[in-house]
Order: structure tokens, then C-alpha cells, then sequence
């Protein structure tokens, strides 16, 4: 039986033998797509029993039975000659009931590690499976989920190419087309780009991505900043029916003049109260200007209010969809690189003949990946960036497309694009509009070429303001006729008309 003594000196050893092996594998030259992978699985598997190894260690520190404090008194008491004798019995007695059992050491486990790593070309040591269609790890594969999507009700339908595009783009859906199906359908995505990103990068610490997802998420929520839920306002007049914009309004006597019917629909859509003289509902209703529902008097209340657990209950089930959208985003953003590539893969198969497809194939399968996988890191000092082909675009093509100009977009965060076209391009995508949105501006046409927030706000103002100068007011320019022929506006004509006058 092995003792607590040796079992600390046995996890110690294979501590400094993993680490060992963790810095050799990190040294090791990778020539390949595939052998990356591979090596920082095997890196991973290796952390992974570094960290069981530490904390088996911690628990023999701490002792918590002591069990290793009565042992080491043993070793060290007035009686070790008497230890040491019946340990070394014990030691005899077990090779002699097992003569013929070798012990391996566990330098051995380690070297069959370094013949894999040295073997790591060979595709029968593949420390993971991949789809045909992911190319071990290089591709996307989101046919099932593409699927899924153009099955939900309310989706405009599109082909998988597009799909690559604007499958992050879950803002742009409705919030009420997000229903269960929906839900089922994230669930799906998120569990696709979960599992593939364990199988391209094991490395990365999901669970600490997510936690990040789940701090900044709780900001955006609080704040009503999230893309695609905007918050819904507690005021008194948010809530579905005839209402009226009480802004325009500086007294009841005012309202007053809008007549018995119009504010008792107005009243209804409140669930307030809507019985009473004209004077008793406009002061009933200009009494609820700028308040919420929960800050009114609960006399004022034709009814109990709606009972709040069905709508807890909404809210908890946006805010659930909200949290699966944010963490497709971060897992989308982390694999930008692959779904990059995925689109032009999906276009050159497309762009391909039949025969040239199977041949494509064909190659794909007789051929070792270092054909296609020497290239994965041309010769490139100028940065430029690689073509369908994976190799660097000739720099005239570079230069003609203006992809040495930078352009920097304030709104989105400082983003920096590259070139004219994408510049132009981001106008449209999903970074520039959340940040318009953001700052509580439509993204539209007016505000094209606008990058810097402060100019962008000050065109907003500048509209809003021109628009306001624009609205038509019935107060003063609508016009009535009285008995005599004078024609009025109608604030004047409803003045005359309560004093009696005409």
C-alpha cells in the first residue's frame, strides 16, 4: 500500500515531468493546420492533469484527516527503526506474492507522448474528429442550423452563403418572432459554436468567456442597451390602447377640449377610472403626466393592477433569449476567422464544375494536408491580405482596392476598416448599427459617411428639430368657420365656443 509520504513525492515528480512535457510540446514546431490542433490538445490534456495533480496535492497538505501528521510522527518518534523495518516488510511481502509484476515507471507514460508529437503528421494520431465538411477545424459547418433557421416562422428566407452572413445578426429578428421555436434554434447554434470552439481552440477558457458574456450582458440589460431588446419604458402611457401624448398639454383645461369620448379612451388604455364629468376625467388624466403606473394612486385604478408575475414571467424569458444571443455573439466574434473562411470555401465550391469538385475531393482524401497546410503561413512581409487561394493578393491589386488606407469609425469603437469598400460596407453591418443605436439614433441614410458620435448627435438634433418645425399643429393652423363667416384656428374656435360666444 502506497503511503501519503510517497504518494506527495509521486505527484510532485509528475507536476515537474508535465511541465516538462508542456514546454517541449509548446517548442515543438508545427507545420501544419493539423498538427496545431493536435499539439494544443495535447497541451490541454496535459493542463488538465497538472490541475488535478495540484489540487490532489492540496488535499494532502491540508490534512484535513490527519492521517499524514500521524505518518510523519511515526517516521520521526522515538520508534523509527521500528517503522522503518516494518515498512521494508511490508515491501517484501508484496514482491513475493507477486514475483513476476513489473513495475512501470512513469517516464515510460511520458515518452509515448513524445512519439506522438513526433508522429503528429500522421492523421492516425488526430486527437479529435471533424466533419468532413469542417476540414479539421478550418471550416464551419451550420447546415443543421441553417436548416432550423429557414424552418422558424417570420424569417425571411435566404441561401446558406447569406445564412454565413447574417446568421449573428439576431438584432434584426423581431422580438415577436422569438418564440419557442427560436429558442430551440439558439439552442442549437450555441451548442454547435460551443462544441466546435472546444475542438479548435482547447485552449481557451469557455467558462471565462462566458462569465465575461454574463458581466457585460447584465450592464447592457440594466441599461435597455442590449441590441435587439430595446428597453420598454414603465411609463403611465406605454401600455397598449387608445393613448394620448399628454407632452402637448400644460393643463387639464386643455384636455378638456379634446370632449367626453376621447378621454375616456384615453383613461381605458390606462385601466384607470373613466366615469365622471368632463372636468373630473381631463383632471383624472392630467394627473398621470409624467408618471409611472406604479406611482399613482391606486384609487385612480378601475381595477386591481395586472398582476405582476405574468409579466416577471415575460421578462424573465426575454432576458434568458437576450443571454443566449450575447453568448452567439462573443462565440461568433471568437470564430470570425473561421467563418471568414468558411464563406469563401462555400463560393469556390459553388464556383466549381461537377468533375472539378470530385477531384477536389479525391485530392482531399489521397493527399497528407501538407499540400494545402505548407502554404498556411506564406511568405508575407508587407502584411498583405490572402486571397481565395490562401496566398497574398499581388500588392498593385492591394493598392487598387485601397486597402493601405485605414479608416477609423468612432461609433463602433474605434474600429478601425481597411480600405474604401469595407469602410462603406460597415455602414449596413451589425458593429455601426448597435452603436447607433447605442446612442438612441436610427441608422439611416442621413447619417451615411457620419463616423464621429459627436457629429452624429448633432445631425440627429438638427433633424429632430427640422422635423418639429415641420409638424403640423391643429391648435393653430387648423381652421373652423364661425356663425358670422370669420374663419379661426381651432384653439381660438374652442375658446369662443366654451365662453359662449359664438
Amino acid at each position: 500500500m502506497e503511503t501519503l509520504l510517497e504518494q506527495q513525492r509521486r505527484y510532485h515528480e509528475e507536476r515537474e515531468r508535465l511541465m516538462d512535457a508542456q514546454f517541449k510540446e509548446m517548442m515543438h514546431p508545427t507545420k501544419t493546420h493539423r498538427e496545431q490542433i493536435n499539439s494544443e490538445h495535447r497541451l490541454r490534456q496535459l493542463l488538465d492533469r497538472y490541475m488535478e495533480c495540484s489540487a490532489e496535492l492540496r488535499d494532502l497538505y491540508e490534512d484535513k484527516d490527519g492521517l499524514r501528521k500521524e505518518e510523519v510522527q511515526a517516521l520521526s518518534g522515538p520508534n523509527e527503526f521500528a517503522e522503518f523495518y516494518s515498512r521494508l516488510k511490508t515491501i517484501k511481502d508484496f514482491h513475493r506474492k507477486h514475483p513476476n509484476e513489473i513495475s512501470v515507471p512513469m517516464s515510460a507514460e511520458f515518452e509515448e507522448l513524445n512519439r506522438i508529437r513526433e508522429s503528429s503528421a500522421d492523421e492516425t494520431t488526430n486527437m479529435v474528429d471533424f466533419t468532413d465538411e469542417e476540414g479539421y477545424g478550418k471550416y464551419l459547418d451550420l447546415h443543421e442550423c441553417f436548416s432550423k433557421y429557414i424552418n422558424l416562422k417570420g424569417i425571411e428566407m435566404c441561401d446558406y452563403i447569406t445564412y454565413l452572413s447574417v446568421f449573428d445578426h439576431l438584432f434584426d429578428i423581431p422580438k415577436d418572432k422569438k418564440n419557442a421555436a427560436y429558442r430551440d434554434y439558439l439552442l442549437t447554434l450555441l451548442e454547435y459554436l460551443d462544441s466546435y470552439l472546444g475542438k479548435v481552440k482547447p485552449l481557451l477558457d469557455l467558462n471565462e468567456e462566458v462569465d465575461a458574456v454574463k458581466l457585460e450582458f447584465e450592464k447592457q440589460w440594466t441599461d435597455g442597451a442590449f441590441p435587439g431588446w430595446p428597453r420598454e419604458t414603465s411609463g403611465a402611457l406605454t401600455h397598449s390602447g387608445a393613448h394620448l401624448d399628454l407632452s402637448a398639454f400644460s393643463s387639464w383645461e386643455e384636455l378638456a377640449s379634446l370632449g367626453l369620448d376621447r378621454l375616456k379612451s384615453a383613461l381605458m388604455a390606462l385601466g384607470l377610472k373613466c366615469g365622471g364629468t368632463l372636468e373630473e376625467r381631463a383632471q383624472r388624466l392630467f394627473s398621470t403626466k409624467g408618471k409611472s403606473l406604479e406611482d399613482l394612486d391606486p384609487t385612480l385604478f378601475a381595477k386591481s393592477k395586472p398582476g405582476k408575475a405574468g409579466k416577471s414571467r415575460d421578462v424573465e424569458r426575454q432576458r434568458e433569449l437576450a443571454f443566449l444571443e450575447a453568448q452567439v455573439y462573443r462565440l461568433t466574434e471568437v470564430l470570425s476567422e473561421q467563418r471568414a473562411a468558411t464563406r469563401d470555401n462555400v463560393q469556390r465550391k459553388q464556383a466549381r464544375t461537377g468533375e472539378e469538385r470530385e477531384e477536389s475531393d479525391e485530392e482531399h482524401y489521397t493527399d497528407d494536408d501538407s499540400d494545402d497546410d505548407d502554404n498556411d503561413i506564406p511568405y508575407n512581409p508587407k502584411n498583405l491580405p490572402l486571397g481565395w487561394d490562401g496566398k497574398p493578393i499581388p500588392y498593385w491589386l492591394y493598392k487598387l482596392h485601397g486597402l493601405n488606407i485605414n479608416y477609423n469609425c468612432e461609433i463602433c469603437g474605434n474600429y478601425v476598416y481597411r480600405g474604401p469598400k469595407a469602410f462603406q460596407r460597415h455602414f449596413a453591418e451589425w458593429r455601426h448599427a448597435h452603436g447607433m443605436r447605442c446612442l438612441g439614433i436610427p441608422n439611416t441614410a442621413h447619417f451615411a459617411n457620419v463616423t464621429l458620435i459627436e457629429d452624429a448627435v448633432a445631425l440627429w438634433h438638427k433633424i429632430k428639430n427640422s422635423k418639429e418645425s415641420e409638424r403640423w399643429r391643429p391648435d393653430t393652423e387648423e381652421e373652423f368657420e364661425d356663425s358670422q363667416g370669420n374663419v379661426v384656428n381651432r384653439k381660438t374656435f374652442e375658446d369662443l365656443k366654451r365662453q359662449g360666444l359664438l
